[in-house]
């Protein structure tokens, strides 16, 4: 086929998707576009890229940015504002109940003061601070969770069926090859093949829930047209993951789709405490059986990479050996820029991450700020407990993006606010002011049988998974 028709095959079949979608909730609203384009920029390439091919705009320095990336971002960001205000969003409640959250931004932006490039410093932190007013607009929501599925299933529509027609039919923007090496990697509609991989793992996470969450309702006519949906996405999520040959995000996959499968068994629904201690119990012990015995070579080895972790702990060694304030890092997101950037390509070769979340963050806000991201991850956990004591869908897919960002960060930086991972977690990480006891109304609602609309939800809990 000619990847002129091809093109105009997936045009309409995505036109045709989104209008006749079987999972439509016709209850969200519209202002859901804005952060869905926020979260379609996120997880593939910036306009500019878009426009200007795989590397951007000619001439283009790491620090100077581009400025239709820029007016693009400051206009969606003034309009998120915009809906918020419209909303009456109460900011004080919600800098109460996300305290550690807000103490983690606030590190951020007080970091530019030391930072070696503090307006390269802050205008990445202003461009961050969309990520956070993007998932704001859908979570006040009248129908936040409903809104929170919507999202996450057009962005799959959006960007799954894109990266196969990239790959097949344009492999001038769906694959790169390795500087040194010259090896092909396929990238889709994505920047790299790490980056192909996180949206292999969001986008397969989610219609794996939706499906467990809607299977006590598939003998209906509605339900097994969004169930055969789902797994068509499903395949076709496989499939790219596969051609991305991501070993973190296929093991992060597995462990996430087993987290959402345990979360909807009798057995942990009646007894909720189990699972919530099992997740971390789960996480510590894998850490200590990873660098104290060195597990994640030998699982490296099993499934045919280097026990290096193809040279993450050479870069690993590299970085913390470097000299930085151990308490406040370099600034934010300053330490991969000028000559740090410089002496890294020296040392390692071409490389712009740690390849470790927690390193990551260390290098740019030291110690203060891995306590702080630590402060957040526990008040999150609690957050998502809530979600699952009564039981509740969306606290089990929660539960599982909780899970797999802490072991994703392993070998992976992720915890930058702009990256796909982090930005989906943030849906069942953040309180927002209100919303607790909604899950909770909602739940008993449906234990009273008031509303069959409820039930055929994949958000909220029917009587068959009680």
């Amino acid at each position: 086929m000619p990847p002129s028709i091809a093109l105009m095959v997936w045009i309409v079949l995505l036109l045709g998707l989104l209008c006749f979608d079987p999972a439509k909730e016709p209850k969200t609203s519209l202002t859901l576009w804005i952060p869905i384009i926020w979260m379609f920029i996120a997880a593939s390439r910036l306009p500019s890229q878009w426009l200007g091919g795989v590397y951007g705009a000619a001439n283009q320095s790491i620090e100077d940015g581009n400025p239709l990336d820029r007016a693009i971002f400051s206009l969606m960001i003034v309009i998120e504002l915009a809906i918020l205000m419209s909303r009456s969003f109460n900011w004080g409640s919600f800098i109460t109940k996300n305290s550690a959250l807000t103490a983690l931004l606030l590190l951020g932006l007080a970091s530019v003061l030391w930072s070696d490039f503090p307006f390269v410093s802050f205008k990445r932190w202003f461009r961050d601070f969309g990520n956070y007013t993007s998932i704001l607009v859908v979570l006040t929501d009248t129908c936040p969770f409903e809104a929170v599925g919507t999202v996450l299933r057009r962005l799959g529509y959006l960007l799954v069926p894109l990266s196969i027609l990239l790959t097949k039919y344009f492999p001038q923007l769906g694959k790169q090859y390795e500087i040194w090496t010259g090896l092909s990697m396929y990238v889709g509609a994505t920047t790299s093949k790490n980056m192909l991989g996180v949206l292999c793992l969001v986008c397969g996470l989610f219609y794996f829930w939706d499906t467990m969450a809607r299977w006590s309702d598939r003998k209906e006519r509605r339900t097994k047209r969004i169930i055969l949906l789902n797994a068509v996405f499903i395949g076709m999520t496989l499939w790219l993951l596969h051609l991305a040959s991501s070993a973190t995000s296929s093991v992060c996959l597995a462990l996430g789709c087993l987290v959402i499968l345990a979360a909807h068994t009798r057995k942990f629904k009646r007894n909720p405490t189990l699972l919530k201690v099992l997740v971390p119990t789960f996480f510590l012990l894998y850490l200590i059986l990873a660098f104290g015995f060195n597990l994640n070579g030998s699982l490296a080895g099993t499934i045919g990479r280097n026990g290096n972790l193809t040279g993450r702990t050479d870069l690993w060694r590299i970085l913390l050996g470097m000299p930085i304030n151990p308490l406040l890092g370099t600034g934010y997101e300053s330490f991969w820029l000028g000559s740090r950037l410089q002496w890294v390509y020296y040392k390692f070769g071409y490389v712009n991450e740690a390849h470790n979340g927690y390193l990551e963050l260390y290098l740019s806000q030291g110690l203060s700020g891995l306590v702080l991201l630590v402060a957040f991850l526990i008040a999150s956990y609690r957050t998502v407990c809530r979600r699952l004591s009564p039981f509740s869908n969306f606290g089990s897919l929660s539960l599982a993006l909780w899970t797999v960002l802490l072991f994703y960060n392993v070998t992976e930086a992720a915890f930058k606010s702009s990256h796909l991972m982090c930005l989906t977690f943030l849906f069942g990480a953040i309180a927002v002011p209100g919303r607790a006891k909604d899950i909770v109304s909602s739940a008993a609602a449906d234990e009273r049988g008031l509303t069959r609309q409820l039930r055929n939800s994949p958000l909220e809990p029917t009587p068959a998974q009680r």
